[in-house]
This record gives C-alpha cells, structure tokens and sequence, in this order.
C-alpha cells in the first residue's frame, strides 16, 4: 500500500517546520537514503533522506510552506506495482509512515514541556476565567453554543471566539478540530485578562489601537526561530531560580600569552580571547564538579565532561553550538571548531547534535563594549557566564601602588536548584586563576 512521508521531528524541541524546497517532484524513483527534501527547523536547515524505496505518488506539501506540524503527511510513496490510484486520503495515524531518525538530547534532562510551562505560568499569575470555558456560552440570537469541553479550552488559550466558528460535530457541535482550523480573524481580546498561548505563556496585547495606533508600526511575524527562544528563555526565567555573582579579573597577563601564542603558531592558526575563555571556563568545571550539573526531576546530573555552549548571534536570533570535551582540546583546535561551527550557525547550517548537549554556557558582548550583563540561563545547564569588555582601570597593586590595568567584569548566573552561592564563588575563583595566570592551562 502506499507510503505517506510524515513531516520529521529533526529535533527533540521541533513542533514544526518549514518546507523549504523539494528536490524531488511527483513520478521520480527515490531509493532509501536519498535527499528528498530540506526543512527549515527553529534552529537549522536540514536534509531529509529516504527511508524507503518507490515512487513519489503525490507531494500533499508545496515547498514554501511554513508552519508544518510535525507528522503530518507531506507526500505519499508508491511502492512498486502501484498507481495514483491506490492513493487514498492520508490517514490521520497512518499505518506505515517514513521519517527521519529523532536524535536523541545528549543532555540528561528533557525539554520542558507546554504543560509543565502552563503549571508554573498557573501558580505565579492571576487571570480572571473566561467566560467562554463555561456551558452558557450564547450567540447573538440567545442559542446556546455546542461545544465540546476541549474545544472551549483551545479556544479560550489562543483567544477565539466560539460564535464566529461552525461545528462539523453531531448536531453542529464545535470540536477540536473546528477550533485548531480557525482563521485569524475568528481571535478575540480574551475578556477578562490577557489571552495566553497553548503552552501556558501569556501574550500582551501591545496591538491594542488604545496602545498604539495602527498606523504607527509595521508588523514582523515570528519566525520559528524566535518563537523558540521566547518561549525557552521566558520559561526558564519563569521556572528557574536565578541568581548572579560578579567579578573582577585582570587580562594584561592573558593578552600577551595570547600575543606570544599567535606570534609562535601557523599563520592559519590566530586564537582569541574567547577561544581562551572556553578553555578556562573548562578547566574551571573539572576543578569544581559540584557546578558542572543540571537540575532533573530524578535528581541532579552531574557531568564527566565540560560541553561548553558558546552564544552566537545569528539573523533572528541566538544559538549555541557546543565545544564537547573542551577541557582535553588545545586551544588550536578550539579555534578551529568554534570558527567552523560559528560559520555554519550563521548559515543555519548545524545539525541538532552540533547546539544540543552543552553542560555550561558563555556569553560575550566585550567586543560591543558592554562593560557587564547577566544573561539567562540555558535550561537544562545549571550556570552561564556572562563577560564584558575588557578596559584600562586604576587598580592597587600588591605594593599598593595605583597601575592601569586591563581589566574585564564577568557574571555568573547560577541555577540556585543546583548550585549555591559557595560552589560558584569557588568556580569564579577558579576562572580566575586560569585566565590571570594563562599558563596554568598548559598544565
């Protein structure tokens, strides 16, 4: 029977994609293992390959089309001896679908999940209960509206009014599927409070003409990138108890070794700072454990390697590809793989493995001359360092004497469910001591 090829979840956190383009179109043969297609996740642009053999029978998916939810049938595969005609409707669970594998989260803590959000969200805000969650809803002629308890909650969570909707169930009964399926335009001011999502986050009604006048602005929908972000960063923000810790180091030392290390290396090979900082931020996890953890439900995780997620800013958003095992790499061939990877994030070209599976993450806005900023913590990792620019300053040295020295301001941001303030003055101090004495690294 024929084949329908599902949507793919290439990532563990993918609701849904974009499909981007076909590179093949209906009546080619396709063998397993060929690229049929590319999806634009959140995060990346990845290639789907064939998982069986056949003909494409039909493409139920123009290229181009955003918002794809996963698992839904973007083309049926004819096995051999088969025609359009023994097509049929896509069945809403398929019997045998073909996707790509699901990689698997190197991190021991899985994903947050829209109820977990919706839980915490419940317990810290205060809405007023939407009339459309009760049995009395009406229409404009006084006729009670049919709908089903499901159907009220989705509607009430994305803000649609009940009486602009037409039932497909018994007897005109608005279900599920009449809500998830509504236009745009069925979306009303939630009475009574602020309209939330379905993952539990409450959207602010900034498009209100009593806020802004319509003609004032010009409206940039989402994309999948920053949908992400928002919702992973105001969930963490939300659910884990932050907490900063500042300090002072000085780099005239780091900047020479630096200097010297480059003047000695190939001329392809030119470490920077932050190339030095990942080492230090490594080393420093080896020498405290205790702080290279992760908050799970089962219990913390503590970690045998430090997986070093490095913030890079891309069109549209943030993502962090990891350095793994950066504590055992030479600071060439951290350069090497920062460079490539911060190349390929700008692209949108990382696979999933290459931005998931980071024990601890940095983040650096010196070169914009940000002198200090604490930064969010990257769920489930359970620190973050966030690091200034570097800038001449009068200190007292140890003859107490008044110097100019280079000196640079980073926060660390600590998840208080794993890491207490002791544990991460400890790692401070630790940081501190590789980046002021850099040939400590060597050891």
């Amino acid at each position: 029977m024929p084949i329908n090829i599902t949507m793919p979840a290439l990532s563990p956190t993918m609701e849904e994609g974009t499909l981007a383009k076909w590179l093949v179109k209906e009546g080619d043969t396709v063998k397993s293992g060929m690229i049929i297609a590319e999806i634009e996740t959140d995060k990346a642009t990845m290639e789907v390959e064939a998982v069986d053999e056949g003909k494409i029978g039909k493409i139920m998916v123009p290229a181009g089309t955003e918002g794809v939810k996963v698992n839904a049938v973007i083309a049926v595969l004819l096995e051999e001896g088969e025609s359009a005609a023994d097509m049929k409707a896509p069945a809403s669970a398929p019997a045998k679908a073909e996707t790509a594998p699901v990689p698997k989260p190197a991190s021991s803590q899985p994903p947050l999940t829209p109820a977990q959000a919706g839980a915490s969200i419940g317990k810290s805000a205060s809405v007023a209960p939407d009339p459309r969650l009760r049995g009395d809803e009406r229409s404009s002629n006084g006729a009670r509206i049919m709908a089903s308890p499901l159907a009220k909650r989705i509607a009430a969570n994305q803000g649609i009014d009940l009486k602009a909707l037409k039932g497909s169930g018994p007897h005109g009964r608005i279900i599920r599927r009449d809500v998830e399926s509504a236009k745009p335009g069925a979306a009303q001011p939630v009475q009574g409070g602020a309209p939330m999502t379905a993952d539990g986050l409450i959207l602010p009604q900034i498009l209100d003409d009593r806020v802004y006048a319509p003609d004032t602005y010009e409206l940039k929908p989402l994309d999948g990138m920053r949908k992400t972000v928002a919702k992973r960063l105001t969930q963490s923000f939300m659910q884990v108890p932050h907490f900063p810790l500042n300090i002072d180091i000085t780099l005239d030392n780091l900047l020479e070794s630096r200097a010297a290390i480059n003047a000695a290396a190939p001329k392809d090979v030119k470490i920077s700072v932050n190339d030095l900082l990942i080492k230090a931020c490594a080393l420093a996890l080896i020498d405290e454990p205790d702080c290279n953890a992760s908050f799970t439900d089962q219990g913390i995780a503590y970690h045998k390697h430090a997986n070093i997620s490095v913030a890079v800013a891309i069109d549209g958003g943030l993502i962090t590809p990891v350095i793994f095992k950066a504590e055992g790499k030479g600071l060439a061939e951290i350069s090497e793989e920062m460079k490539d990877l911060a190349a390929r994030a700008r692209e949108r070209k990382l696979k999933p493995q290459e931005y998931m599976g980071g024990t601890f993450s940095i983040s650096n806005l010196g070169m914009f001359g940000i002198k200090s900023f604490a930064s969010i913590i990257n769920p489930p990792e359970g620190m973050i360092l966030s690091v200034g620019a570097g800038d001449k300053r009068a200190v007292v040295d140890e003859k107490g004497n008044v110097v100019a020295r280079t000196v640079m301001t980073v926060t660390l941001t600590c998840d208080h469910r794993v890491i207490g303030g002791a544990e991460g003055a400890k790692w401070l101090a630790a940081f501190k001591r590789y980046v002021e004495t850099p040939e400590a690294m060597l050891l």
